[in-house]
């Protein structure tokens, strides 16, 4: 099934109108190779059919289908494993220690493009780990959001191959995992339930949180943005997090010095300034 280049751009430009991704002229190939199977289900012989349906689809099923198709949500656990031992090792410390000081207890760290979820549940373990006992007595727990339904689906579960398990440390396999059933392990409940999951599209121009986070989790999403989209969402992550709160992004990912209100700490770690 080919695609004309009127059709190609009238895709790319809802594509990145809605969802922020910007597709090149080399994502022809991807785009026609992910969509003809669905196209062929939904009984559309062409994609300018499909755009059609696109638009007229009030409910935005479709979209939520599209977005499904052409995201990646490629990630395991312990991936880049080094932003995990510096969320264990000196920003969780650091953001606990400020908070005490204020006599607070609200810890708030959202993970943006949660993808399958492993990200949030490593973090929640590590917190638990952390804080031990005292963990029951903050108002903790993270927020992880994505775009995909589909992702979103396997996060909910808990529920991972066990060769994708086993590239945590044994301690926290051993703590935070129970088998569930040949090949698989589920997150431990007193785990799952802590980590809140929720559809949220980052291209929305305003964010509806009450209060800023400590911490924001934003890796390996950008890589599929452009410049503008990039620098307009780092402006309202910006706006949402804490004076001296932490961001971090994917490591093939880079934000320019002059780009930035954020201060670089070091490849891929950034934080807000004090008040």
């Amino acid at each position: 099934m080919a695609i004309s280049d009127s059709e190609f751009t009238q895709l790319r430009d809802l594509i990145y109108q809605r969802f922020g991704i910007n597709l090149t002229e080399q994502k022809r190939s991807l785009l026609v190779g992910r969509l003809q199977k669905l196209m062929r289900k939904l009984n559309l012989p062409t994609f300018s059919a499909y755009f059609e349906y696109l638009d007229q689809d009030k409910t935005e099923a479709g979209l939520s289908e599209l977005v499904d198709l052409i995201s990646t949500n490629h990630t395991y656990f312990n991936r880049e494993k080094d932003h995990f031992d510096y969320f264990s090792e000196t920003a969780l410390p650091a953001v606990i220690d400020r908070l005490k000081k204020q006599n607070r207890k609200d810890l708030r760290i959202w993970c943006a493009g949660c993808s399958t979820g492993e990200e949030p549940y490593t973090l929640l373990m590590l917190m638990m780990e952390y804080l031990g006992a005292d963990y029951r007595s903050w108002d903790a727990g993270i927020l992880a959001t994505d775009i995909s339904d589909r992702a979103l689906t396997i996060a909910r579960s808990g529920t991972y191959a066990t060769d994708r398990v086993m590239q945590l440390p044994e301690p926290l396999r051993r703590k935070y995992f129970t088998p569930a059933g040949p090949g698989e392990m589920a997150v431990a409940d007193k785990v799952k339930n802590e980590v809140t999951f929720r559809r949220f599209n980052l291209m929305n121009t305003t964010f509806p949180f009450k209060k800023p986070f400590q911490m924001i989790f934003c890796r390996n999403v950008m890589i599929y943005f452009d410049q503008p989209t990039r620098e307009a969402l780092v402006g309202r992550y910006h706006q949402h997090t804490e004076p001296e709160g932490y961001l971090f992004i994917g490591h093939s990912e880079t934000l320019g010095r002059s780009q930035t209100r954020y201060r670089y700490l070091k490849p891929a770690l950034y934080q807000k300034g004090e008040l």
